[in-house]
């Protein structure tokens, strides 16, 4: 620092100002500053920074090891809303989120110094690891049980799964059948409930649940079923590929979409929009959720031992071209 200072001829004070994003620089010295930094190639030490200022820039992420688009589109978002407050990440990702695997993962961690963590935990098994979690460790839970006093962001599922079953509705469809994720998951369970308290609001039929896990095989699977039944006019399916599988089955049957069927999914993957017919949809905001996670993580981290805190995000329905009024 003290080279950079020389060279942009400024105080080591003003080069620190400009590493730390302090607003009381003139912008001409700042780019003076930066360019002097490039030219040296200097390159701030975390590890020496976090003894001189107590703070650590580094923030823990625990996360299944998951490719499903809605875990890996929460982790990437977080982690570039993180790199842009200047924080890096560490990623400890679990074949299983049971106890061991997760209270192993904050163990490594907390060894890090990292100034908090976040866990990614969509599953019921994590409740008890999140639960032995030392208090004074600031953590916050994304996608986690909304019935868990704890900090928590989510997608509020309940509200995307009635914006979807009263869409099919309003189509003109008397009820509406569910083809649900895991039950484990707290993201399937609350998509369930949303489903099911729309069509009670609305005095509709409730049909069984049919079960599946988020794979378009599953949902292929399930639409061979459903194909069968004359009766079913209107599919909520609980994410994008399930919705796939079950357009590819409807199409097989003979039964095409959305001309006999209309089905709806959840996630707004980015192929929904190609698919045939182009797919509505439930899309959930996955940079407001990262940015409410990295922002409740940093006001907790800043308190201390905060009591349990909550933002719960309304996703958005995206309507394309696979729901139409019920065939006469």
């Amino acid at each position: 620092m003290t080279d950079v200072a020389r060279l942009a001829g400024v105080s080591h004070q003003t080069v620190s100002r400009v590493l730390n994003g302090h607003p009381n620089v003139r912008e001409q010295t700042r780019l003076r500053v930066r360019a002097a930094i490039e030219e040296l190639g200097y390159r701030p030490n975390r590890a020496a920074r976090t003894l001189v200022t107590g703070r650590s820039q580094l923030l823990g992420v625990v996360a299944p090891n998951s490719t499903l688009f809605g875990p890996a589109s929460l982790l990437a978002a977080f982690e570039l809303a993180a790199g842009a407050a200047g924080f890096s990440v560490s990623v400890r990702r679990v074949r299983v989120l049971d106890r061991p695997s997760i209270a192993a993962a904050v163990e490594h961690h907390r060894d890090q110094r990292v100034a908090g963590i976040v866990v990614i935990a969509p599953t019921a098994s994590a409740n008890e690891a999140l639960a032995e979690v030392p208090a004074a460790v600031p953590v916050v839970t994304v996608d986690g049980d909304p019935e868990r006093a704890a900090a928590l962001v989510t997608v509020d599922q309940e509200a995307g799964a009635r914006a979807a079953t009263r869409h099919l509705l309003d189509a003109g469809h008397r009820t509406v059948w569910h083809v649900s994720g895991p039950p484990d998951w707290f993201d399937a369970a609350g998509r369930v409930r949303g489903w099911q308290r729309a069509l009670e609001e609305a005095g509709a039929e409730v049909p069984p649940v049919t079960p599946a896990d988020w794979s378009a095989s599953s949902g292929y699977h399930a639409g061979q079923m459903l194909a069968r039944m004359p009766e079913v006019t209107a599919v909520f399916a609980a994410n994008d590929h399930l919705a796939l599988g079950i357009l590819r089955a409807m199409n097989e049957r003979g039964r095409p979409v959305p001309g006999e069927v209309s089905v709806i999914g959840f996630d707004d993957v980015p192929e929904a929009a190609y698919f045939i017919p182009p797919l509505t949809t439930v899309r959930p905001d996955f940079d407001a959720v990262a940015t409410e996670t990295l922002n409740l993580l940093l006001k907790r981290i800043a308190a201390g031992e905060p009591g349990p805190a909550r933002r719960i995000l309304t996703p958005t329905l995206v309507e394309r071209g696979s729901v139409a009024a019920p065939p006469r």
